[in-house]
């Protein structure tokens, strides 16, 4: 990798520039969790994604607290080199590419979100500060509020001014938005980019059938599983996936361009 000009390389550059997000708090209180909603056109934003959002539940959550940005990826380099491991090969390429062909600066991708994150390094670096993964639930909560919100924002449909979506690049480099962005597209709790930027990974595994029996109060995900969950859509999604309610899942050794991670905490 090339050397900055100040005799360091981007990744330390980017290290040194690391911020943490502000924590914002969660009251406790129910919720409406997953998607009720079946009867609408067949083209509505308001249909369920898949059957794994329904029944739609009223659940009860404690108080917790939550970031309010994404991880940065500043903040998730530095922790690597304080655990004295090396960054993966696709955010060393990516950063490569990024700060040689692309010249952007290290103050601009020091706050993108973290991606190539499995989710074992997420639960490490969340609980290396503190805290942990939200769960699934908590995230839901977090991202559309006590009544259900369709998106983070509201009812309307994405725009470029509520999320960052449906972008490509034929050579699959990121589009993504600082994570301290996003003010218009904030969920009812203040957080940013709910909705788009980074998928997030969450505590749960993925379970197709667990809206159906979980419990009313604090569900925290099946006790095993293939995938944990994923949640929100990332820069790439089309609308239906940017929705409060969709769930998806990947494997938890899986590096993407599409997920990173913000993390919680609570007294339980």
């Amino acid at each position: 990798m090339a050397p900055a000009s100040d005799g360091q390389s981007p990744i330390e550059n980017i290290a040194a520039l690391a911020k943490g997000s502000p924590i914002l708090t969660v009251e406790e209180g129910p919720f409406l969790m997953g998607t009720a909603r079946t009867n609408s056109g067949p083209f509505s934003l308001d249909l369920p994604y898949d059957d794994t959002e329904q029944p739609q539940r009223r659940v009860w959550l404690d108080r917790f607290e939550i970031d309010r940005d994404e991880v940065s990826l500043g903040e998730y380099v530095l922790w690597l080199r304080q655990q004295q491991r090396l960054p993966p090969e696709e955010v060393r390429k990516l950063i490569d590419h990024l700060t040689t062909v692309h010249a952007l600066p290290s103050e601009t991708l020091a706050r993108w979100p973290a991606l190539y994150v499995t989710w074992s390094e997420a639960s490490d670096f969340c609980r290396a500060q503190g805290k942990r993964l939200p769960t699934e639930a908590e995230w839901e909560k977090a991202s559309r509020g006590n009544s259900g919100n369709l998106f983070p924002w509201g009812e309307r449909p994405p725009t470029p001014a509520l999320a960052m979506f449906g972008q490509y690049h034929v050579h699959e480099i990121p589009i993504v938005a600082p994570v301290e962005s996003g003010e218009e597209g904030r969920s009812p709790y203040g957080l940013h980019h709910m909705a788009g930027n980074a998928a997030e990974w969450v505590a749960d595994w993925f379970g197709i059938d667990y809206y159906a029996t979980m419990p009313d109060r604090n569900p925290r995900g099946p006790a095993n599983g293939r995938y944990k969950a994923v949640r929100g859509g990332s820069w790439k999604s089309a609308p239906p996936l940017l929705r409060t309610a969709t769930r998806g899942g990947a494997s938890p050794d899986q590096r993407a361009a599409t997920i990173g991670f913000r993390c919680a905490r609570s007294d339980r």
